[in-house]
């Protein structure tokens, strides 16, 4: 793992349960993407949420941006958030894996 993607969620109030839920299931998608090493989602508070996820190489992180997560996550956001998400890519320094 080299390099990851980092995503800031900031869902409107009436619909944070469907993006926590959206975000509960998209980990089944994760899991069909061969190039996606890890995938976490989670909640930083009512209506904050995020995404990260770490990739080999760039090849994968451009399939994960390309995939049906993303897609479903810009989809959402005309509707479920108060903004397009912040998707920020990083590069990894140190992993500690047990």
């Amino acid at each position: 793992m080299k390099i990851g993607l980092l995503a800031r969620i900031e869902a409107r109030p009436e619909h944070a349960d469907k993006v926590e839920a959206m975000l509960r299931d998209a980990v089944a998608l994760a899991e069909q993407e061969q190039h996606t090493v890890t995938w976490f989602s989670f909640r930083q508070d009512a209506t904050t949420f995020g995404v990260f996820d770490t990739f080999d190489d760039e090849r994968g992180r451009q399939g994960h941006l390309e995939g049906k997560i993303a897609a479903a996550l810009m989809g959402a956001a005309e509707t479920m958030l108060s903004s397009a998400p912040v998707i920020t890519p990083v590069d990894l320094l140190g992993v500690k894996v047990s």
